[in-house]
């Protein structure tokens, strides 16, 4: 009888050492640290966006429309928002602040999520840390569809995330083609993304001579150089049910990612189908970076960066590495919206051309700091 008793405790006993080897690398302390303070950059420039618009409020009344338990603590709010269903009567600083502000700042999140953590995994896939869904072609290919969608099938706008994909997901195997001669290598790479993204592009810039309505040229414009301008609640449940379901499967993937930096022919001996696995994560990064696309155009060098800086900060372990993008990308995009916004008040530039000006001098930097660059 009393060894039975002390059964589930000798059981519990040995699981926890394995849950402890199996995630006590969530509680790294640079992990922690990265977490928290992109999560406070975050919050800052959320309550910076929603405190600026055509609406006048006092920044004390745009904060408390924001933490309005009136709202937060409301299902049907949340039904509204997140599936369309009709909004609640609530103040005018908090229909605007939730309605109108708010989603600009989750897309934002989205965006800098999915990006991110695209960037990463095709740099692990290609062992090329110059790789991103820009530089590969894959953002040129998304952006193409959708712009092909916008112009000649607008009434397939419900779809945008998988058109998006698809149009990445033929560039990358057009890049992926291009560059296979007995195997891939980092500088071929670049260069044929470099190569399908100029024909893409040339082909989006020759698609605004079929628009015949203005508007739709200025939505297609930004969507070539990213925009979070008049974003809203359809952006947000456009994008999240296939974030969330990419950046699942990213996060499952971190340990093949792991293993595929190994090199080859480790990966081999560790019983790994090199191709299928491959394929498998670049489909992942194809649709994470579609997601973002689709809702706010092609946006630069997010996808290259934010993996160097938490590399940086973390370590090369990818199970770290994906989950400090999940929180250093929201922050990227979060302070380069508010950049955007206020830069030229009351002009508002695309939040495109920010990364870009962030993105282009640090990515300098690394090749100046770094003696070998494009591979891992």
């Amino acid at each position: 009888m009393s060894n039975q008793e002390s059964t589930p405790g000798a059981e519990q006993t040995t699981r926890s050492p394995r849950l402890q080897n199996r995630f006590g690398w969530l509680f790294d302390p640079q992990l922690l640290a990265v977490a928290l303070g992109s999560l406070a950059i975050v919050v800052i420039g959320g309550l910076i966006q929603v405190s600026f618009g055509s609406y006048s409020m006092t920044i004390t009344q745009a904060w408390q429309a924001v933490f309005d338990p009136n709202v937060v603590l409301n299902l049907e709010a949340w039904n509204a928002f997140l599936f369309g269903g009709e909004l609640p009567e609530m103040s005018t600083e908090s229909l605007v602040v939730w309605n109108i502000r708010l989603p600009r700042v989750f897309v934002a999140i989205l965006v800098g999520m999915n990006l991110s953590v695209s960037g990463a995994i095709f740099q692990a896939v290609t062992r090329n840390e110059l790789a991103s869904p820009f530089v590969l072609g894959v953002s040129a290919g998304a952006g193409l569809m959708i712009l092909l969608t916008l112009v000649v099938f607008g009434g397939l706008t419900a779809f945008l995330p998988l058109i998006a994909a698809a149009g990445g997901s033929v560039a990358f195997l057009l890049v992926y083609a291009i560059a296979w001669k007995n195997g891939t290598s980092p500088v071929r790479l670049v260069l044929a993304g470099i190569i399908v993204a100029t024909v893409f592009e040339s082909l989006q810039t020759s698609l605004f001579f079929f628009a015949d309505d203005i508007g739709v040229v200025q939505s297609a414009i930004a969507w070539t150089t990213g925009s979070l301008t008049g974003t809203d609640w359809e952006q947000v449940r456009l994008a999240l049910p296939w974030s969330v379901g990419a950046l699942l499967l990213a996060v499952a993937g971190s340990r093949q990612c792991n293993v595929l930096l190994l090199g080859e022919q480790t990966a081999k001996s560790l019983g790994m189908s090199i191709e299928r696995v491959r394929f498998a994560l670049s489909g992942v990064a194809v649709l994470a970076a579609s997601a973002s696309i689709a809702v706010a155009g092609i946006v630069t060098f997010v996808g290259l960066i934010v993996p160097h800086v938490v590399r940086n900060l973390v370590g090369s372990d990818y199970r770290k590495l994906i989950v400090g993008c999940l929180f250093v990308g929201p922050a990227l995009m979060v302070g380069a919206d508010v950049g955007a916004r206020l830069a030229l008040t009351p002009v508002q530039i695309p939040v495109g051309i920010v990364t870009g000006l962030v993105g282009g001098p640090y990515f300098l930097y690394l090749m100046r700091k770094q003696q070998q660059m494009g591979e891992l």
